[in-house]
């Protein structure tokens, strides 16, 4: 998950922090519309968490952090949950093992909401209290950004308990789908070289793994206008992509051996289908290939005779860029799933579809140091052994994406709507 600290409280001028905390808090409750009440509770791996846990640890968060240091003589729900729903916060207290999550059968889902609803009770009482509302607003604001980042891992990890249910069923009927403008090829952009500033300059609401703004140096390189396609994909698989280690980094080849591993997750043997939230769908040739490990993307640039783009050089592309593509706008319209590239503009696809996989080491910027707390916990110590990705995905909240955005994960991850852009030095 990503996670950081924010900086400075921002939202939309005509929506109130009441507002934006009521819509947002909904949103989590509109995804789960479509679930049975035993969907609820499962776990189908450490790394995924049910959607009751999900419920529950958002509405801890804003328990633990805002009303609980905050509202005047607020009373925890349950003294137990801090237990049971604090999810790494060393520095609070133990917790429930992640793993372990899907044992928990109680407190009940109707619990659960109960829980959600007496946090938004005293969350919107608080809100609306003139001397307390802007003296809290940074943190309301990084908890809706919090839960927003829970709401694409309640999408990404219900795909992965259905698609492990044998009857593999359809979270939600698919949306009319999109029509590719074209099936040319790719074509690479160039971009000049230089000295030049990257990162979020605070003024605005950001995380802290985002800052400080600093100066890097840029070799010129080139960027593929789109995101490599499923059909792409299938030519590196057909040319022996997964029996050849000569494309593989050393890690990736022991995961790919030891894991099995023959084709992305989700798609079906034959090679002519793919598990989505609408069930399994016939492979669309024009889609971005997605749910790919990094040792995926970086073995599929290898054999492409490209590279992956290091995060740098994606923020300086994307620039000024207005986020604007197949992000999770309206969750009853949104497609939940890649969607074949359109358009004209330069650089298509560069948010949404999928998180785009770069070169670079999630490691802090020049001069950062971590939040003092337990606020503090939520990057400084995940800064090892991961990868970053930019970009955003289907399933990520439209309003919650920006050009200096650092998601991460371990290179061996593959749940996530995971893909890649090809980079080239020019």
């Amino acid at each position: 998950m990503v996670t950081a600290e924010i900086l400075s409280p921002t939202h939309s001028r005509s929506e109130s922090h009441v507002d934006r905390y009521l819509r947002v808090r909904a949103n989590s409750l509109q995804i789960c519309d479509p679930l049975e009440i035993e969907d609820y509770v499962v776990q189908s791996m450490p790394d995924c968490s049910p959607a009751k846990w999900h419920l529950a640890h958002t509405s801890w968060f804003f328990e633990h952090f805002v009303l609980k240091p905050h509202a005047p003589h607020y009373r925890l729900f349950n003294d137990a949950f801090g237990y049971l729903f604090n999810s790494y916060y060393q520095t609070v207290g133990p917790m429930h093992e992640r793993p372990q999550r899907g044992l928990l059968t109680r407190p009940s889902v109707a619990e659960v909401k109960r829980y959600r609803a007496h946090v938004d009770e005293h969350m919107e009482r608080l809100l609306n209290r003139e001397d307390c509302a802007e003296r809290v607003a940074e943190l309301v604001t990084l908890g809706l950004n919090h839960e927003e980042q829970h709401q694409e891992l309640m999408f990404t990890d219900l795909k992965h308990l259905f698609f492990n249910n044998p009857l593999r069923p359809v979270y939600r009927s698919a949306p009319a789908h999109v029509t590719a403008s074209s099936s040319e090829a790719s074509r690479f952009v160039s971009f000049e070289g230089g000295v030049f500033e990257v990162g979020a300059s605070g003024k605005e609401f950001c995380f802290d793994n985002e800052t400080p703004r600093h100066r890097v140096l840029v070799e010129p390189y080139a960027l593929a206008d789109r995101l490599v396609s499923n059909a792409e994909y299938l030519e590196f698989i057909h040319d022996g992509g997964y029996r050849r280690p000569d494309f593989w980094l050393s890690d990736g080849w022991s995961t790919v051996s030891s894991q099995g591993w023959t084709r992305p997750l989700y798609w079906s043997e034959a090679l002519d289908t793919e598990f989505t939230l609408a069930g399994v769908q016939a492979l669309d040739p024009a889609s971005p290939v997605c749910h790919l490990s990094y040792y995926e993307a970086d073995a599929y640039a290898r054999w492409a005779g490209a590279r992956l783009p290091t995060e740098d050089e994606w923020e300086l592309a994307a620039g000024a860029t207005p986020v604007s593509g197949n992000l999770l706008g309206d969750i009853e319209e949104a497609t939940l799933h890649p969607q074949p590239a359109s358009g004209v503009s330069r650089l298509r696809q560069l948010y949404g579809d999928v998180w785009e996989w770069t070169a670079s080491p999630y490691t802090a910027y020049p001069g950062y140091r971590a939040p003092s707390g337990a606020i503090g916990e939520y990057n400084g110590k995940f800064m090892c052994n991961q990868l970053v990705l930019r970009g955003g995905s289907c399933v990520t909240p439209a309003d919650h994406v920006r050009a200096t955005y650092r998601n991460f994960f371990y290179p061996h991850a593959r749940w996530q709507f995971m893909g890649l852009r090809l980079a080239r030095n020019h």
